[in-house]
């Protein structure tokens, strides 16, 4: 016992420890029944153990300490206090707690048995963390500018509208940094842009062909009448084209979001559940998980909570609901859902989030399954479609050239065909393969 502590403070102190010690207890045996690397349940059992034996040796400390307590005990007589001080003329040594400090790490080792787990934590800690401050200024561009200083009236006029009301809902659940009105300016500017490059090429296509044998660019042959009727699409798909492509973007986006967010939300609701064991406040869960910066899509939600309560004033429960409606992932938004209900109903928050991480990585393993059936499938259709098709191909045009019946085609133009036709197969299932495919 230190020096000037009492024993009713040293008992509450040991008390505390165990409890701390009991629920990281708690935490460990949760996360060692969830997980199912050898490795990490190697050294987890190896913390449990040191735990184990520090529970147990504060409990030895604990009946000690109980056994010296009395309640008669006199008080510390003033005077012999006095004669324990030092006295003003003698010199007194200051204490180097800088000495302390540099104790080596590897002298308590020496002294105390470490597990691998403890000596990896020993590592971090002697580390001194920079702390890097991050600013983020963000101005619109010149290309949103100008779309905004010719288009914004419009746009305003045109964002009234049911068919543009979508955009506003998806622009906010994707964080694209876009107000609706500098968007659908944007939208309207590309599309006129759009329409002078379709003028272009028609321009350039009414008086001159594009082949793929050599001088690529020659002068057309056929009247401006024909060439018209030919090529007069270009004026028409092309700013049409555009249009659409940027009216489903933010739909697009919100999609490719939610995928994402839901690739990452049974690992961090894993990580959620291990925090909340230690009974901190709710709304600190969510700032760890942003410190990690292993949940970069998350990261994004979880910051919109943290603003919600910390700008906007709002309590957990009312700012859990209020983003639950502007996230773009369905599972976050019934996990935000739920939480709100369990502390409003004050439920258990380790067990809740351990039984949504059960749930949630049930989902991503059938999600994996179904991937690699899905590539199986393709694999067989990859090997029809890529090995036999292009050598049939390949043999009816040798024998309608040969024959001379139909479209007679140069050797040359054969092999380019095969060539490019195989290499756009390759190229769109490599495409699907990897959109299909789940990340993490």
């Amino acid at each position: 016992m230190k020096e000037g502590e009492n024993f009713p403070s040293k008992l509450k102190k040991d008390i505390l420890v165990e409890k701390k010690t009991i629920n990281e207890l708690n935490s460990l045996f949760n996360y060692f029944k969830n997980t199912e690397d050898a490795k990490e349940k190697e050294m987890i059992s190896s913390q449990i153990k040191t735990l184990q034996n520090s529970l147990k040796r504060k409990n030895e400390e604990l009946v000690e300490t109980l056994e010296k307590m009395s309640l008669t005990k006199p008080l510390v007589i003033k005077e012999q206090e006095k004669e324990s001080m030092p006295s003003p003329n003698k010199e007194t040594k200051k204490f180097d707690f800088k000495k302390l400090l540099r104790r080596p790490s590897e002298k308590i080792a020496r002294e105390i048995k470490l597990s691998k787990l403890e000596k990896e934590t020993l590592k971090r800690l002697k580390k001194k963390e920079k702390k890097v401050v991050e600013k983020k200024t963000k101005k619109p561009s010149v290309y949103i500018q100008t779309a905004n200083k010719f288009f914004s009236d419009l746009a305003r006029k045109i964002i009234k509208k049911k068919q543009f009301s979508k955009i506003n809902k998806d622009l906010i659940k994707t964080n694209l940094q876009f107000t609706p009105t500098s968007y659908v300016s944007f939208m309207l500017f590309t599309t006129a842009i759009s329409i002078v490059v379709g003028f272009v090429l028609f321009l350039f296509f009414l008086f001159f062909n594009f082949g793929a044998e050599l001088l690529i660019i020659t002068r057309a042959t056929e009247s401006i009448g024909i060439r018209f009727l030919e090529i007069f699409w270009i004026l028409i798909v092309i700013p049409i084209g555009t249009f659409l492509f940027l009216y489903f973007y933010p739909s697009l986006e919100r999609k490719s979001a939610e995928y994402q967010i839901d690739q990452e939300l049974p690992f961090a609701t894993i990580h959620m559940s291990a925090i909340s064991g230690s009974l901190i406040e709710p709304s600190k869960i969510f700032s760890i998980i942003i410190s990690t910066k292993e949940y970069p899509y998350l990261e994004k939600e979880f910051t919109k909570l943290i603003n919600e309560i910390n700008i906007y004033g709002y309590d957990l429960v009312t700012a859990l609901r209020r983003v639950a409606i502007n996230t773009p992932s369905k599972k976050l938004a019934e996990l935000f859902n739920s939480l709100a209900t369990t502390i409003t109903s004050g439920g258990n928050l380790p067990t809740f989030f351990d039984k949504r991480a059960q749930t949630l990585l049930f989902d991503y393993r059938l999600e994996r399954e179904k991937y690699t059936k899905t590539a199986e499938t393709f694999m067989d259709i990859y090997i029809s479609v890529v090995i036999a098709a292009p050598m049939i191909l390949m043999l009816l045009l040798m024998m309608i050239k040969i024959s001379g019946l139909g479209i007679s085609l140069s050797n040359q133009m054969i092999t380019l065909i095969m060539v490019l036709g195989v290499s756009l197969i390759n190229i769109v299932f490599l495409t699907f393969l990897h959109l299909k495919q789940p990340k993490g």
